[in-house]
């Protein structure tokens, strides 16, 4: 039986970007690594974790998954960060209400991350 999220996979197409990547989720967003071999990363982010490779060929341009969520208490905060690391934001942390049975009130932003990512911050109001 399914019990959860277990991780989300990204693969980086060299060293550099393997480097970049574990120091935007490490370093920048304050992640944990769990455990590291030569060609990957398990990084913990707090109810799941990224699993990160950097092994070779592999690589689409655009697939199937739209972007990683992360949820967070303070999205202007985490935003003000990303910015003054260099990374785009490419849409500003603004408030939405998803018209749902309940509807659910949100703040809201996204950035790419190292590897082209789309990575929203999401904040539940």
């Amino acid at each position: 039986m399914i019990t959860g999220l277990h991780h989300i996979s990204l693969k980086c197409g060299t060293s550099e970007e393997f480097d970049n990547a574990k120091a935007f989720y490490i370093d920048l967003l304050g992640f944990s690594k769990v455990r590291e071999w030569p060609e990957g990363i398990m990084i913990d982010f707090g109810n799941g974790m990224l699993e990160i490779f950097c092994n070779g060929a592999g690589i689409k341009k655009k697939g199937a998954l739209r972007h990683i969520a992360f949820a967070t208490d303070n999205v202007d905060e985490i935003v003000n960060k990303v910015k003054k690391s260099g990374y785009e934001v490419f849409i500003e942390p603004n408030d939405i209400v998803i018209k749902s049975e309940p509807e659910l009130h949100a703040r809201m932003a996204f950035c790419f991350g190292p590897l082209g990512e789309e990575i929203e911050f999401f904040q539940e109001c």
